[in-house]
């Protein structure tokens, strides 16, 4: 009987250690999988994971709630894709606030790298190509919102321009065809709107030879294109009114560049609103896209693109 009792205090406090053990290891386990910001989604996958050295890996959400981004809400998508040691790896998907893809950009150690395409927020491309250190590289295309082409170019290896590019009317009419080696010009053919010869020009080492370029009318009369009555304010930011100003007051004639020192805005203002002049649009790789042409204050077309 002794035995027994004996035997029994000896279990009972083996359990006693053997409890106080698994409680602080359950504590610690329960508070660990709280610190971390990883959740199941309906496939069975774990998303937005961070590891013991609080490192992200693997597929990512990046929610408004996370990020301070206007016009998100707070359960909103902003941008996803994949993480590898905290660094963006493969495509990552960026969308608008209203739930449409804005952009699926190919990364490689958080740089862009590879494949790339921007959406306009109709559901239509944008622009697509490749790009690796920090350059276009290969076959770029830029597109109208209504689907036609705007821009189809091709890049060598060193992000110059180089073989034919070409640029179209927002109908699908070609514009410019250009032949260009290592970024300069030796032939540019312009048509146009009517697709009838507008000019023939030859280049020597990326130089205008003028003695060699021939223009020509038009074969129909151009139509001058009128604005559609929206009075579009185009005003200098306040970087701009730093960059170079010269005492420039925000009325007169004026020559505005970016912050990558790109031509802004050129023309006459009145208290820093364009009126008259010229507005250049770059997308997000610094590649101009477009020019608008301002009279009076409001928009009334669009000027060809250069071709350099």
């Amino acid at each position: 009987m002794y035995i027994f009792k004996n035997s029994k205090q000896k279990e009972d406090k083996t359990m006693r250690k053997i409890f106080y053990l698994i409680i602080p290891i359950f504590i610690c386990s329960i508070s660990v999988g709280q610190s971390l910001p990883s959740y199941t989604i309906e496939s069975g996958d774990t998303i937005n994971f961070t590891d013991a050295n609080n490192l992200k890996q693997g597929f990512w959400k990046i929610f408004g709630r996370m990020r301070r981004t206007p016009g998100y809400d707070q359960d909103q998508v902003i941008e996803q894709g994949k993480y590898v040691n905290s660094r963006k790896q493969g495509i990552w998907t960026k969308f608008f606030t209203s739930g449409k893809t804005k952009s699926e950009i190919e990364y490689k150690n958080s740089r862009p790298n590879g494949q790339y395409k921007t959406y306009f927020e109709n559901g239509q491309v944008e622009e697509e190509g490749n790009w690796k250190s920090n350059r276009n590289t290969g076959d770029f295309k830029r597109y109208y919102d209504n689907g036609q082409v705007s821009q189809e170019f091709a890049f060598n290896t060193s992000g110059k321009r180089d073989g034919t590019q070409k640029y179209f009317y927002d109908d699908g009419t070609l514009m410019i065809e250009a032949e260009i080696k290592s970024g300069k010009e030796e032939k540019v053919t312009e048509y146009h709107p009517d697709g009838s010869l507008k000019a023939e020009k030859v280049f020597v080492d990326g130089k205008l030879d003028a003695a060699n370029t021939k223009v020509y009318e038009s074969k129909t009369p151009i139509k001058e294109k009128k604005d559609d009555g929206i009075e579009k304010v185009v005003k200098i930011d306040e970087s701009e009114k730093a960059n170079g100003d010269g005492g420039f007051n925000g009325t007169g004639y004026k020559k505005m560049y970016n912050k990558n020192k790109q031509l802004s805005k050129v023309g006459n203002f009145v208290n820093y609103r364009l009126m008259d002049g010229k507005l250049y649009k770059y997308n997000e790789n610094g590649i101009l896209f477009k020019i608008e042409l301002y009279k009076k204050g409001k928009y009334i077309g669009n000027a060809p693109l250069p071709v350099n």
